[in-house]
């Protein structure tokens, strides 16, 4: 590739340093993630600039005006404190005609809106927990056809944010209070939906029109799952010393029957296309012990950390680091927005 004029749109906290040395832990996992695309981008030979949004794109127009880069590497998860917003970020950048990496504005509205993806994989008979949703601020009535045990989370929000063990319910009383919890914590409508137990698979794909799905990879619960719902709760993500002393880890998924990771392969993609993901993203199902798959969510531009599932997954592809970052700027640069139908 040739040397190319990027700019790093992260969180305006979440500024990388030129290096590690002498950075507490703690904090180089807050950004971790831009850290590695930075200095990647750079250790390439690319001209990287990084640039941090708090709730305003005036520095960001300018940035482009000015030096006119030849891609934005979009690494945002929200704008103004709201995770939603990211998209308007990125049809920023089309009304600028600027390419951008990862996923356009519809599949980012489509994919976040949790409510309304679910609605939409219903409608294509892409199987999915049975759901309902509860307003906040309206009464709780609660479901009648919905079957215990149940799962409680945010209809927004993402990271795990809110889910903890008790956001698994197996009676009216506790479902009632986690309901209330979820309106309270996150300020958010709550998701109510089926548990399905089972194994939890991550499907990655590339792609914009021809779609590339990467090995599978497993969410490994270790001794968690003993006397536990086994959920991605916060802590299960997050929490360093919580993983180790549970032995929590992700990895190649393996023992799967090969129509099970047929099905897996062909269900992410028609999730993609249904949700109108460009760029790359990951899937989210569950395996359930009778064989039976469902799709738990679609995360479009999810996390690109060197040592998380998508890069693992495409390293365990043959495809390195410094390649897949290669690939998802090709993919930003060669996407068809509405703009360029007027060049």
């Amino acid at each position: 590739m040739k040397r190319l004029r990027i700019l790093v749109a992260v969180h305006g906290s979440l500024i990388p340093p030129d290096s590690l040395a002498g950075q507490a832990q703690r904090d180089i996992d807050e950004w971790r993630t831009e850290y590695d695309v930075v200095s990647h981008l750079k250790s390439v030979g690319h001209d990287v600039r990084c640039i941090g949004l708090y709730d305003s794109l005036s520095e960001l127009r300018e940035s482009i005006q000015e030096w006119k880069p030849h891609i934005v590497f979009n690494l945002l998860e929200e704008f103004d404190g709201i995770v939603k917003h990211d998209q308007h970020v990125v049809a920023f950048l089309e009304l600028l005609r600027q390419p951008y990496t990862g996923c356009n504005p519809r599949g980012l509205m489509l994919s976040r809106d949790k409510v309304l993806s679910k609605q939409l994989l219903a409608y294509h008979r892409i199987p999915t927990p049975h759901f309902a949703v509860f307003r906040k601020g309206r009464r709780i009535q609660l479901p009648r056809k919905l079957r215990y045990p149940l799962f409680v989370k945010s209809a927004t929000d993402d990271a795990s944010l809110g889910i903890a063990q008790a956001s698994v319910c197996d009676n009216p009383v506790s479902l009632k209070e986690r309901i209330e919890f979820v309106h309270a914590q996150t300020q958010s409508d709550a998701l109510v939906e089926e548990y399905i137990g089972g194994r939890e698979i991550y499907v990655s794909i590339l792609g914009n029109e021809r779609l590339q799905t990467l090995p599978l990879w497993e969410l490994n619960f270790g001794s968690m799952a003993q006397g536990q719902a086994p959920i991605a709760t916060r802590k299960v993500k997050w929490d360093r010393r919580y993983q180790e002393h549970h032995g929590i880890s992700t990895d190649q998924a393996v023992d799967l029957a090969p129509a099970v990771v047929a099905e897996l392969g062909r269900l992410a993609k028609r999730i993609y296309r249904a949700l109108h993901l460009t760029g790359y993203a990951r899937m989210d199902f569950r395996v359930a012990p009778n064989g039976a798959l469902f799709v738990l969510e679609a995360n479009a531009n999810p996390n690109l950390a060197a040592a998380e599932d998508l890069a693992q997954s495409a390293k365990a592809a043959g495809v390195t680091y410094s390649e897949l970052l290669a690939k998802i700027i090709n993919l930003g640069v060669g996407y068809q927005a509405a703009w360029r139908a007027n060049i």
